[in-house]
Protein backbone atom coordinates (compact mmCIF):
# COMPACT_ATOMS: atom_id res chain seq x y z
CA UNK A 1 0.00 0.00 0.00
CA UNK A 2 1.18 3.49 -0.83
CA UNK A 3 -0.31 6.68 0.63
CA UNK A 4 0.60 10.07 -0.84
CA UNK A 5 0.05 13.36 0.96
CA UNK A 6 -0.40 16.37 -1.30
CA UNK A 7 -1.07 20.02 -0.57
CA UNK A 8 0.37 23.46 -0.13
CA UNK A 9 3.71 24.18 1.53
CA UNK A 10 3.06 24.26 5.28
CA UNK A 11 -0.10 22.14 5.10
CA UNK A 12 1.39 19.45 7.35
CA UNK A 13 2.40 16.83 4.80
CA UNK A 14 5.71 15.98 6.46
CA UNK A 15 4.49 16.22 10.06
CA UNK A 16 1.28 14.27 9.55
CA UNK A 17 3.06 11.92 7.14
CA UNK A 18 5.53 10.86 9.83
CA UNK A 19 2.72 10.38 12.35
CA UNK A 20 0.60 8.45 9.85
CA UNK A 21 3.46 6.17 8.83
CA UNK A 22 4.22 5.44 12.48
CA UNK A 23 0.55 4.70 13.26
CA UNK A 24 0.26 2.36 10.27
CA UNK A 25 3.70 0.76 10.82
CA UNK A 26 4.77 1.87 7.34
CA UNK A 27 7.91 3.57 6.06
CA UNK A 28 7.84 7.35 5.68
CA UNK A 29 9.42 9.17 2.75
CA UNK A 30 9.69 12.94 2.50
CA UNK A 31 10.16 13.52 -1.22
CA UNK A 32 11.90 16.88 -0.73
CA UNK A 33 14.39 15.27 1.67
CA UNK A 34 14.98 12.41 -0.79
CA UNK A 35 15.68 14.93 -3.57
CA UNK A 36 18.11 16.87 -1.38
CA UNK A 37 19.94 13.68 -0.50
CA UNK A 38 20.13 12.52 -4.13
CA UNK A 39 21.23 15.93 -5.42
CA UNK A 40 23.60 16.67 -2.53
CA UNK A 41 22.17 20.15 -2.01
CA UNK A 42 19.16 21.98 -0.63
CA UNK A 43 16.07 22.62 -2.70
CA UNK A 44 16.77 26.33 -2.43
CA UNK A 45 20.26 25.73 -3.86
CA UNK A 46 18.88 23.54 -6.66
CA UNK A 47 16.46 26.32 -7.63
CA UNK A 48 19.26 28.91 -7.57
CA UNK A 49 21.88 26.94 -9.50
CA UNK A 50 19.88 24.69 -11.83
CA UNK A 51 16.45 26.34 -11.95
CA UNK A 52 12.91 25.29 -11.19
CA UNK A 53 12.54 23.24 -14.39
CA UNK A 54 15.50 21.01 -13.40
CA UNK A 55 14.06 20.64 -9.91
CA UNK A 56 10.62 19.64 -11.26
CA UNK A 57 12.19 17.02 -13.52
CA UNK A 58 14.22 15.51 -10.64
CA UNK A 59 11.12 15.66 -8.43
CA UNK A 60 9.09 13.75 -11.03
CA UNK A 61 11.82 11.15 -11.45
CA UNK A 62 12.13 10.63 -7.68
CA UNK A 63 8.36 10.29 -7.33
CA UNK A 64 8.32 7.58 -9.98
CA UNK A 65 11.29 5.86 -8.35
CA UNK A 66 9.46 5.59 -5.01
CA UNK A 67 6.24 4.53 -6.73
CA UNK A 68 8.17 1.72 -8.40
CA UNK A 69 9.48 0.37 -5.10
CA UNK A 70 7.87 -2.70 -3.57
CA UNK A 71 7.62 -1.22 -0.10
CA UNK A 72 4.48 0.08 1.56
CA UNK A 73 4.97 3.71 2.43
CA UNK A 74 3.54 7.08 3.29
CA UNK A 75 5.09 9.67 0.97
CA UNK A 76 4.96 13.38 1.64
CA UNK A 77 5.16 15.13 -1.73
CA UNK A 78 6.52 18.58 -2.35
CA UNK A 79 3.80 21.20 -2.80
CA UNK A 80 4.22 21.20 -6.58
CA UNK A 81 4.84 17.48 -7.12
CA UNK A 82 1.30 16.54 -8.14
CA UNK A 83 0.99 19.53 -10.46
CA UNK A 84 3.93 18.88 -12.82
CA UNK A 85 4.58 16.02 -15.26
CA UNK A 86 1.12 14.51 -14.62
CA UNK A 87 2.11 13.90 -11.01
CA UNK A 88 -1.41 13.62 -9.60
CA UNK A 89 -2.40 11.03 -12.21
CA UNK A 90 0.75 9.02 -11.50
CA UNK A 91 0.07 9.26 -7.76
CA UNK A 92 -3.59 8.26 -8.07
CA UNK A 93 -2.66 5.26 -10.21
CA UNK A 94 -0.11 4.12 -7.62
CA UNK A 95 -2.04 4.42 -4.37
CA UNK A 96 -4.21 6.55 -2.14
CA UNK A 97 -3.79 10.32 -2.41
CA UNK A 98 -4.83 12.65 0.39
CA UNK A 99 -5.07 16.42 -0.08
CA UNK A 100 -4.32 18.25 3.17
CA UNK A 101 -6.30 21.43 2.63
CA UNK A 102 -5.31 24.26 4.92
CA UNK A 103 -6.34 27.93 5.10
CA UNK A 104 -3.80 30.44 3.81
CA UNK A 105 -3.76 32.21 7.20
CA UNK A 106 -2.59 28.97 8.85
CA UNK A 107 0.04 28.42 6.14
CA UNK A 108 1.41 31.93 6.76
CA UNK A 109 1.65 31.29 10.49
CA UNK A 110 3.55 28.04 9.87
CA UNK A 111 5.86 29.43 7.17
CA UNK A 112 6.54 33.02 8.21
CA UNK A 113 9.93 32.20 9.76
CA UNK A 114 11.00 29.64 7.15
CA UNK A 115 13.23 31.07 4.43
CA UNK A 116 14.07 27.66 2.93
CA UNK A 117 11.17 27.73 0.48
CA UNK A 118 12.34 29.17 -2.85
CA UNK A 119 8.87 30.17 -4.08
CA UNK A 120 7.98 31.92 -0.82
CA UNK A 121 11.12 33.86 0.11
CA UNK A 122 9.94 37.06 1.78
CA UNK A 123 9.72 38.54 5.23
CA UNK A 124 6.74 40.68 4.20
CA UNK A 125 3.63 38.83 5.39
CA UNK A 126 1.39 40.63 2.88
CA UNK A 127 3.66 39.52 0.06
CA UNK A 128 3.74 35.99 1.47
CA UNK A 129 -0.08 35.94 1.61
CA UNK A 130 -0.28 37.09 -2.02
CA UNK A 131 2.24 34.43 -3.12
CA UNK A 132 0.45 31.66 -1.20
CA UNK A 133 -2.95 32.70 -2.54
CA UNK A 134 -1.63 32.68 -6.12
CA UNK A 135 0.09 29.29 -5.71
CA UNK A 136 -3.08 27.87 -4.13
CA UNK A 137 -5.27 29.23 -6.93
CA UNK A 138 -2.89 27.81 -9.55
CA UNK A 139 -2.69 24.36 -7.92
CA UNK A 140 -6.13 23.83 -6.39
CA UNK A 141 -7.65 22.05 -9.40
CA UNK A 142 -4.73 19.61 -9.30
CA UNK A 143 -4.94 19.02 -5.54
CA UNK A 144 -8.69 18.44 -5.78
CA UNK A 145 -8.03 15.36 -7.95
CA UNK A 146 -6.75 13.56 -4.84
CA UNK A 147 -8.77 10.57 -3.63
CA UNK A 148 -9.50 12.19 -0.27
CA UNK A 149 -9.55 15.81 0.95
CA UNK A 150 -8.99 16.55 4.64
CA UNK A 151 -9.44 20.16 5.76
CA UNK A 152 -7.46 21.49 8.75
CA UNK A 153 -5.79 18.09 8.89
CA UNK A 154 -4.74 16.27 12.01
CA UNK A 155 -3.59 12.67 12.29
CA UNK A 156 -6.97 11.59 13.68
CA UNK A 157 -8.87 13.29 10.83
CA UNK A 158 -6.61 11.64 8.25
CA UNK A 159 -6.96 8.21 9.90
CA UNK A 160 -10.75 8.61 9.98
CA UNK A 161 -10.84 9.61 6.30
CA UNK A 162 -8.75 6.55 5.36
CA UNK A 163 -11.06 4.25 7.37
CA UNK A 164 -14.15 5.75 5.70
CA UNK A 165 -12.52 5.18 2.32
CA UNK A 166 -11.75 1.50 3.02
Amino acid sequence: MKIFLVGMPGSGKSTIGQQLASSLAMDFVDLDAAIQEAEGSSIDEIFKTKGEEHFRLIESQMLRLWIGSDQSLVLSTGGGTPCFYNGIEVINNAGLSIFLDERVSVLIERLKNNMDRPLLKTTDLGEMRAKLEKIRADRLSCYEKASITVRAATLSKVMKAIKLRS
